[in-house]
């Protein structure tokens, strides 16, 4: 990699209202789809209700016991209704997942602007840029260890992705309420405004730098691609290097989640000295 000192010092990002980009300027603030409305199961209930989105409370008729009763109080300290229902019910609500005798009905999930969730960054964040995902588990997964790991925050294409969605929510569980998700109209835009912001941009590749060489300081981006084409050939352009993870075996790739999780926290041990 070249030498960093030839990177503009990041700062916070105040770019004037006209310079922004078109993106930007019809990007505002928008909320999920109006059909994901609805999350499952106790964690990703219990942290919806927590985060002030829970509009009514379904449990499965015959529940009991302390993890019943903990939602049954949190309902009632965010004064949400609770409706007793049966299994049949619940099964119809959250479309045949496994919803652990619980369905929470919420308020659409409120994605971020890029501008907005480079407004809320520290001196030195970390972002992933999720090419395309398509699997709910991956995006949730990826979600749950993003939270675990430090990284502060995800960006997601309007387009031909994943977006947030019940199962999403239900595989993070509930990290969703804690990682800032921004959605965009254009990940090659959203990448050029993240360097202009001061970001370092990182993508993978099979020939690409072992990723325990990593430099990691500073304010960086890092792209995961599709699961099975990969990253786009417009976005492999925009980066400034290419990550690999070494392999030995017959089936030389990996789930996104896995690797996602395996480069998120290289991020982690680096930057926490270990």
């Amino acid at each position: 990699m070249t030498e960093r000192k030839a990177k503009k010092k990041f700062k916070q990002h105040t770019k004037p209202r006209e310079r922004r980009s078109n993106e930007e300027r019809s990007d505002k603030r928008e909320p999920a789809e109006k059909t994901e409305d609805f999350v499952f199961g106790h964690h990703a209930s219990v942290e919806a209700l927590k985060a002030g989105r829970g509009n009514k409370l379904f449990i499965q008729e015959d529940a009991h016991g302390e993890k019943t009763d903990e939602l049954k109080q949190l309902a009632q300290d965010f004064a949400v209704p609770v409706k007793w229902v049966p299994k049949q019910k619940l099964d119809t609500l959250s479309d045949g997942g496994v919803h652990q005798g619980i369905v929470l009905a919420i308020t659409p999930y409120q994605y971020l602007t890029l501008t907005e969730l480079i407004e809320q960054q520290t001196t030195e964040p970390f972002l992933l840029i999720l090419d395309g995902l398509e699997d709910p588990h991956n995006f949730g997964s990826i979600l749950r260890t993003a939270d675990a790991s430090g990284v502060t925050g995800v960006i997601i294409p309007k387009h031909r992705s994943v977006g947030i969605t019940s199962v999403v929510t239900k595989a993070s569980t509930g990290a969703v309420e804690y990682v800032p998700v921004a959605r965009v109209t254009n990940l090659s835009q959203a990448v050029k405004q993240l360097k202009d912001a001061g970001y370092w941009i990182f993508g993978t590749e099979m020939s690409g730098t072992d990723y325990r060489q990593w430099q990691v300081a500073g304010p960086i981006a890092l792209i995961i691609g599709n699961e099975g084409r990969g990253m786009s050939a417009g976005l492999k352009k925009e980066v400034d290097e290419l990550l690999t993870i070494p392999m030995t075996g017959h089936v030389q790739s990996l789930n996104a989640s896995v690797a996602a999780g395996l480069l998120m926290y290289e991020v982690f041990r680096k930057r926490s000295g270990q």
